[in-house]
């Protein structure tokens, strides 16, 4: 049975196929986006603190960030777990 070299010692290169660039008509590079795009459609991800409900918490992200509609995935409310 052949041994397996560890997988320190096993030599990993990059392999690029192709070097190319976005047409500014489909887009930008993330680093160059506005943020009012990353608004409109980007996600924010937010640890909810244990405290206000997420229709408050909703309500402030709407406020602060400038926008008509805000909604969110699953539950804000904080994990519990059960003891039997």
């Amino acid at each position: 049975m052949p041994r397996s070299v560890a997988p320190w010692m096993v030599e990993r290169k990059l392999l690029v196929k192709t070097e190319g660039e976005t047409d500014p008509k489909y887009g930008c590079r993330p680093e160059e986006r506005p943020a009012k795009e990353y608004i409109k459609f980007g996600v924010i991800n937010l640890d909810k603190p244990a405290g206000p409900t997420s229709h408050e918490v909703a309500a402030w992200v709407k406020r602060i960030v400038g926008v008509e509609n805000v909604g969110h995935g699953g539950t804000l409310e904080a994990f519990y777990t059960l003891r039997g």
